[in-house]
């Protein structure tokens, strides 16, 4: 007898593994999708990423219209529930396909016994909406933020937190990187519209492209032989200050999976590039990533603060330091690091980010760059960060980002920009 498949019980499965168990999302999401069909996998993103985003007032609403919240073994229809309440809010899915698919999912995790339960919570949804969501609108929860990190964006952006909760609540948009090795951005943008697509140019960061609405990469021109790759502009923003020339020794550290390796190279494609991670795992991707685009890099796994394990005393003319992060910029990519992080990870963070700059030091040659990168929008990790930094050694100098006093430069997650990101652009005297 063939398994059943029900996409509504296995969001409701993904995301009861993302809160209880503290899973990523980006480990749990690919083996699921591989069990469903094409054009199934693309709403099972979708309702594992939107509960994720707007996890606060589903818990919310539930919390309204249930007398006591489900646990143990029944702990699974509650995120059920869930799933049939965002797609009622948050989809275009007609209500009574909704509703029918989300019961029905009590019987494939085998609580058939809870259908009219899960039916009745979501009727009586419907019938209250309204004031529901009138309700809710005015409590501390609409943020869709966790109480902490609130705080601690309030904290260091007094007048701009409200535009960075709203923009990290969005759906991101997609930004791709043109290969200037195989076209220049203008040429392939013609190509975009030919094949019936629409794109923008990013003002700033030569090789960036945002499309109109996301598409899948079959749709893009080129995307098979290496000529565009997806990758955010902030991302992108990197190279730019990295400068890399052919020629040169450079080190990609902190480089799964792999955007930035390939990125340098495209720059610079006579460059020697070591590509570092410590995520065995994650090192695949920058192979498929070196592979899909024909590139060579000699990629290592090893650890940033024992540098002497992986590249003895060798010296680069060039370091990126993509260092370990909150991710607190790129929650709209990853909505799952709202409930994943915890107050506490962010001194951690600090103190291993320091460690590596330490570590890292002394194997930049005199005169070369360095740029510390992070996908936070968190001081602690990045204008405090580098400040001590600067502070402690006394042969570097900050360069092009910012000031001693306010080192690097620090982007912010918008609408129609790139994802939240930190660059501080170091020479070594």
């Amino acid at each position: 007898m063939k398994k059943q498949i029900n996409l509504r019980s296995m969001a409701a499965q993904a995301v009861e593994q993302v809160i209880e168990q503290g899973q990523s999302l980006s480990n749990i999401l690919p083996p699921l999708q591989q069990k469903v069909s094409d054009k199934d996998k693309a709403l099972l993103q979708e309702l594992c990423f939107g509960v994720l985003r707007v996890l606060p007032q589903l818990d919310w609403l539930i919390n309204k219209l249930m007398s006591r919240p489900m646990t143990g073994k029944q702990r699974t229809v509650h995120y059920l529930i869930m799933v049939g309440f965002y797609q009622l809010l948050h989809t275009r899915i007609p209500a009574h396909a909704a509703l029918a698919e989300t019961v029905e999912g009590a019987v494939v995790i085998k609580r058939p016994q809870l259908k009219g339960l899960i039916n009745g919570v979501l009727r009586q949804f419907q019938r209250q909406q309204e004031e529901l969501l009138a309700e809710f609108a005015q409590s501390e929860n609409h943020f869709l933020f966790p109480k902490w990190l609130l705080n601690r964006v309030q904290k260091a952006y007094p007048l701009q937190w409200q535009h960075i909760v709203e923009a990290s609540n969005q759906r991101p948009p997609m930004w791709l990187r043109v290969n200037r090795q195989h076209n220049s951005r203008d040429s392939w943008l013609t190509l975009l519209e030919e094949a019936g697509l629409q794109g923008f140019p990013h003002l700033d960061y030569p090789d960036a492209v945002r499309l109109a609405s996301p598409a899948p990469v079959t749709a893009l021109p080129g995307f098979v032989e290496g000529w565009v790759t997806v990758q955010d502009a902030s991302a992108q923003g990197c190279i730019a200050f990295l400068m890399p020339k052919n020629g040169e020794r450079i080190l990609d550290l902190c480089a799964a999976p792999g955007g930035k390796t390939t990125h340098i190279l495209e720059a610079a494609p006579e460059a020697s590039v070591l590509a570092v991670d410590i995520d065995d795992q994650r090192l695949s991707r920058v192979y498929d990533n070196l592979k899909r685009l024909g590139m060579k890099a000699q990629v290592k796994q090893g650890d940033g603060r024992f540098p002497e394990q992986w590249c003895g005393d060798e010296q680069f003319d060039r370091i990126l330091l993509d260092a370990p992060c909150s991710a607190t910029g790129v929650i709209r990519r990853h909505p799952d690091i709202k409930w994943l992080r915890r107050d506490r990870d962010i001194p951690e963070l600090a103190q291993l980010q320091s460690e590596i700059l330490d570590a890292i030091w002394p194997h930049l040659k005199p005169g070369g760059t360095l740029v510390y990168a992070t996908c936070s929008i968190l001081p602690e990790e990045n204008s405090q960060q580098v400040a001590a930094f600067l502070k402690r050694t006394t042969d570097a100098q900050l360069s092009e980002t910012g000031t001693p006093q306010n080192p690097g430069l620090q982007k912010l997650p918008g609408a129609e920009e790139g994802d939240g990101f930190f660059y501080a652009k170091i020479i070594k005297q």
